[in-house]
Order: structure tokens, then C-alpha cells, then sequence
């Protein structure tokens, strides 16, 4: 459907010619929270139910990008505002000769010609200056897979995918896509699909499905993602400390449940040596009952492996990415491996949609 750029929804902040300092008042088409379309975990890619168009899954930072005239704001998954931490995407976007879009995409950061998250997490950083100055060693690039609102002010939300990325491709050729803006690679056979989920040099973690016919659902689980490795992102809803000294052992998993109460889900004591002491400290500061409000952990059992019962409730803010074999009665059976801290989710985003058992594509 077309439309003219709505001038009554005001965005909360944005980026203008100076790369992202917070504007007056900018104006986009779309509300600036909303959210972006997500998909469920399979454990195989989907052949049925299509036509299906196959993408490589980035491993990066989810990113809604909007732009009004000069004004550009860029949106993570959880809500928080990153255009801030991504100063050069932000001016890179505002310097592009169109008014108006809403592209959804993943910021990446390559070290060595591969994705870092790590690198990416080092832009999380509350110093301006060290943010400009890893802009400039490291800069990002946005991958884009889709669009949401088209420069002529069409909203496309409604439009199937393959209408989407026409838009999408078309855009990129106006523009002459710089280096930092990628459109990602796709195919629509699964053979090919099947190709790359299984070339792990790549440097992504999986294939992500999409119904070529499917309207984009903002905020739904309606693409479907086959990774490499099992993973979940969990709440740290309290901790363990070592039986032998007043340092962290080990951490409790937490997922929300579908009332919105968190449960206890497993543990994970994978922690660096070197990583302890700071880990401690800044779990002791977020102590605070009750950690979880669900199902709480109780005593040693068959599943854990502590000596002791005894743990400390934090305020549910960290999330860690957390890599699971099999689940049973809605926890993880074994101890889980610790991937990685995740500061660009909301804890509110980890529900138990993320360890359901696989759906029949």
C-alpha cells in the first residue's frame, strides 16, 4: 500500500549529520520500537510449507535502521538505541542520497576477514571517544536482508518477501551500496542451503528460512533458523559461589515462562579462571532476592554437580548465550557451556520458545 511519511510518530532519539548525537524531535513512518520479525529453531532446514528463500545467519547485532530526511536512529532487537555505539553506520546512512526507509539487517564487525563478536562487544563501551576511536579501526558493516518501508514512503510490512527484496536490491543499486552496507547472499535451493550450514568458514552460525510468500510479522517467530550449534540466550538469575573460596563457581540459567516468571533452566560453570574475580564483584553488586520467581534451584541433585545447595539471588539483568545438548522436564541435563555474555538482548526476550523441541518444517 502506499502512503505518504506519516509526520506525527516521533522517534525517542537519532543520529544526524553528526553520526549520532540525539536530535530535537525526528519524525519516521514507522514506530521506532517496532520490533523485528524472528524466527524459531529447527534442527534441520525446511523443504515443505514453501516456496522457501534460504539466508546465511549473521553473527552479529540485529539492527532496524530508520531515516527520515536527516535523521537516522538504529534499533537493536531488545529496543536500545546503538546508533551511538555505531557512529560511522550512523553517518553512513544519514550521507545516503534517499530520504526515507526502514531496513532491517545485522551489524557486523570483521577481524581478519571473519565476523568478531567480541568485537562488536567492545563497542558497548560508556566513553565516547574510545567508541569513535574503534569506529575507526575497526569499522562495521550493516548486512541488510529486508525492508520495511521503501524510499518512496510504501510501507511494505504487508508485502511478501519476494516483493521485499526486489525493494531491498533495488535500493542498494540506487544507492551504489558502499562497502559498510552488504546485502546479503541468498538461495531458493535447499541443496545449496544445506551447502552452507555446513561450511562452518563461512563465519556464520547457521541458515535462516523464510516463506518467500510470508509477510514480514513484526515481532513474531515466523522465519524458521537452523544453527550449527544448539544455543539459547538465558537470564543469570543467581550464582554458586566455589567450594573452596568466596569466588563465583558457577552460574544459574533462568528463562521466562509463558505467566512471565522466571525458572530456574540449568547452570553453567564454564568460567575462565582469569574472569572470576571481576565476575564476583559485579555479581555480588546485583545481589538481590528473589533472583528467580518461577521454579527456584533447590539442593544438590542429578542436576547439578555442586557441593552445595546454597545460592546467591541476583536481579535478573545479564544474559549469557549458552550452548545445551538435550532437555528434559523443561531444563537442560547436563551443564551448559558458557558462548558468550549477551548485552544486546533483553532478558525480557529469553522465554523457553528457545529450547521447545524443534517444530516439523
Amino acid at each position: 500500500m502506499k502512503s505518504g511519511i506519516p509526520r506525527k510518530i516521533k522517534a525517542r532519539s537519532s543520529a544526524r549529520a553528526d553520526a549520532g548525537r540525539a536530535s530535537a524531535e525526528p519524525l519516521f513512518a514507522l514506530p521506532i520500537d517496532t520490533a523485528p520479525m524472528e524466527a524459531r529453531s529447527a534442527e534441520a532446514l525446511p523443504a515443505d510449507g514453501g516456496p522457501w528463500q534460504y539466508e546465511p545467519k549473521w553473527d552479529g547485532f540485529r539492527c532496524l535502521a530508520f531515516k527520515a530526511d536527516d535523521a537516522v536512529d538504529l534499533r537493536a532487537k531488545s529496543g536500545k538505541a546503538l546508533g551511538r555505539f555505531f557512529p560511522e553506520i550512523a553517518a553512513l546512512l544519514v550521507a545516503l542520497p534517499v530520504e526515507h526507509f526502514v531496513l532491517d539487517g545485522e551489524l557486523i564487525i570483521e577481524i581478519d576477514g571473519r565476523p568478531s563478536f567480541d568485537a562488536l562487544q567492545m563497542r558497548l563501551h560508556p566513553a565516547e571517544s574510545r567508541i569513535r576511536k574503534l569506529s575507526r579501526e575497526t569499522p562495521a558493516r550493516l548486512v541488510l536482508f529486508d525492508m520495511l518501508l521503501s524510499p518512496t514512503g510504501e510501507v511494505l510490512l504487508a508485502a511478501p518477501l519476494i516483493r521485499r527484496r526486489t525493494a531491498l536490491e533495488a535500493f542498494v543499486k540506487k544507492i551504489a551500496a558502499p562497502k559498510q552496507l552488504v546485502l546479503t547472499p541468498y538461495t531458493r535451493d535447499l541443496s545449496q542451503a544445506k551447502r552452507w550450514l555446513a561450511a562452518s568458514e563461512l563465519g556464520t552460525d547457521g541458515v535462516v528460512a523464510k516463506r518467500l510468500d510470508g509477510a514480514y510479522e513484526s515481532g513474531r517467530r515466523d522465519m524458521v533458523k537452523v544453527k550449527r550449534l544448539r544455543t539459547a540466550d538465558c537470564v543469570i538469575g543467581g550464582f554458586r559461589y566455589e567450594a573452596d573460596r568466596r569466588e563465583v563457581g558457577s552460574l544459574l540459567l533462568g528463562l521466562y515462562d509463558a505467566e512471565g516468571k522466571l525458572d530456574h533452566v540449568g547452570f553453567t560453570s564454564t568460567i575462565a579462571d582469569r574472569e572470576r574475580p571481576l565476575l564476583t564483584k559485579r555479581l555480588e553488586r546485583l545481589r538481590q532476592p528473589p533472583g528467580f520467581t518461577g521454579k527456584a534451584p533447590g539442593g544438590p541433585s542429578r542436576w547439578s554437580t555442586e557441593r552445595s545447595g546454597e545460592w546467591e539471588p541476583v536481579r535478573p539483568e545479564l544474559v549469557v548465550e549458552v550452548r545445551f545438548d538435550h532437555v528434559t522436564g523443561g531444563r537442560f541435563r547436563h551443564g551448559a557451556k558458557l558462548l558468550r555474555w549477551r548485552p544486546d538482548k533483553a532478558p525480557r526476550q529469553c522465554t523457553f520458545e528457545q529450547i521447545a523441541p524443534p517444530r516439523r518444517a
